[in-house]
């Protein structure tokens, strides 16, 4: 049995090698010497909010929190056109007022990606409704005689649902609603709408779907009919049967989420980025945008230049809500860049991080810009991909066809059949 080779013998030429580190720059001595040293100072109270989240979050999730503020305002210092995307139901704890609507303000939202969840939640209060904080633990079976329905720890009356289905119903049945649309054109319209109730009623505190129509942010939600706005679609077409001629295009939806990117790096020329608020459908339906153009239409892209991320999921999971950017840039949905100094994972719940980066990003009066109304650019999108796609029509066209010829598999499938027959004899 052979034994482990001796180890060489450490010569003073090996030791020196050894021993003391390469004089290269990149060796990892050199860039360790380069790093920033932790040495925060006290807090007095009266620091902008800048020097704290650049000073006093040096390590952990604080460090990942003050790295996402950094590539936020870089995106916005970059001129990034800049898609979030919100999951879950966060409109109930008002994070849409605290902050969305705010960086809408500033210009600093190109287009959104939701749930439906979030927009029909976001209408209660228009209506005179409101969502309040309880106890989680008070009793679930108490809760429901008391038809008070429950988001952890937020509730509002069953009577809530009610009347918002009733707006959303009465809304939904008017003439320019009457055909197939994108969920964009949906939510413009629906926001166009929201907006001439909320201007008649006086309302003070937006919503969301009517400031994005003002300021012509297109709102995607990939699981459109997972939501209480859809759920009335539904009981509007089984009512009202062929004069209730609204459908969703889901086809085109993805396209036209293509197109719009496709828009923001080639027509406009623009970096990208994307900032992630919890993670679910509303993540990848935007991300999956850069995989059909590159892998399924052939139109060269490279993938978001910027990934900032808030999510409470384990990364080692294999969910897509906690997938980080380097797995991302494997299926081509980030840039090489992007994972090298331009992403950032932070591990955390997003209603108790993201106003604080908020605050710290507003807080910089430099940090605004032009309203880019990505929305008025939807046909010239959806029409720039098109022809993209035509040009590529004859190196598409074979992707169509898989290879293995047919007789084959109708020769297998026989063979299948009668090795079945043998063994039933």
């Amino acid at each position: 049995m052979q034994g482990t080779p001796p180890m060489p013998k450490l010569t003073p030429k090996t030791r020196s090698r050894s021993a003391t580190p390469a004089a290269k720059a990149n060796s990892p001595r050199k860039v360790f010497e380069g790093a920033r040293t932790v040495h925060p100072v006290g807090i007095t109270g009266k620091e902008r909010p800048l020097d704290i989240i650049t000073n006093m979050f040096p390590a952990y999730v604080g460090r990942q929190e003050r790295t996402a503020f950094e590539l936020m305002r870089r995106s916005v210092l970059e001129d990034c056109c800049t898609f979030l995307t919100l999951s879950g139901a966060m409109t109930p704890a008002g994070l849409h007022q605290s902050c969305l609507i705010p960086l809408l303000d500033r210009g600093l939202i190109d287009c959104i990606t939701t749930t439906g969840a979030n927009l029909y939640h976001d209408a209660h209060r228009i209506i005179g409704h409101r969502i309040r904080e309880i106890e989680p633990n008070a009793g679930d079976l108490q809760y429901r005689l008391a038809r008070i329905i429950r988001i952890y720890d937020l509730g509002f009356w069953e009577e809530t649902l009610l009347e918002t289905d009733k707006l959303f119903s009465a809304i939904l049945q008017k003439p320019e609603f009457q055909k197939k649309m994108t969920t964009p054109e949906l939510h413009y319209l629906l926001g166009k709408n929201v907006a001439r109730i909320e201007d008649a009623l006086g309302v003070t505190s937006p919503s969301l779907l009517s400031t994005a129509y003002r300021y012509g942010v297109p709102i995607f939600v990939g699981a459109v009919q997972d939501g209480s706005i859809f759920l009335n679609i539904v009981k509007l077409k089984r009512l009202l049967g062929p004069s209730f001629k609204l459908e969703i295009d889901v086809n085109d939806d993805v396209f036209e989420m293509g197109a719009m990117q496709r828009h923001c790096f080639s027509t406009l020329g623009k970096p990208m980025a994307i900032w992630i608020l919890g993670g679910g459908v509303p993540k990848n339906y935007t991300l999956q945008g850069e995989p059909l153009l590159d892998q399924i239409l052939s139109v060269p892209t490279h993938g978001f230049d910027i990934d900032v991320q808030f999510c409470v999921d384990p990364v080692d999971n294999g969910a897509l809500s906690s997938c980080p950017a380097g797995e991302g840039h494997t299926w081509g949905k980030v840039s090489a860049e992007s994972v090298a100094s331009g992403s950032v994972y932070v591990h955390s719940d997003v209603t108790a991080v993201f106003p604080w980066v908020t605050y710290a990003l507003l807080s910089d009066p430099r940090i605004h810009r032009r309203h880019r109304r990505l929305y008025d650019a939807r046909e010239k999108a959806v029409l720039g991909l098109q022809a993209e796609v035509d040009k590529r029509r004859k190196k598409l066209l074979p992707t169509l066809d898989f290879p293995l010829p047919k007789e084959k598999v109708a020769e297998r499938a026989k063979k299948k059949t009668k090795t079945k027959t043998k063994k039933k004899r």
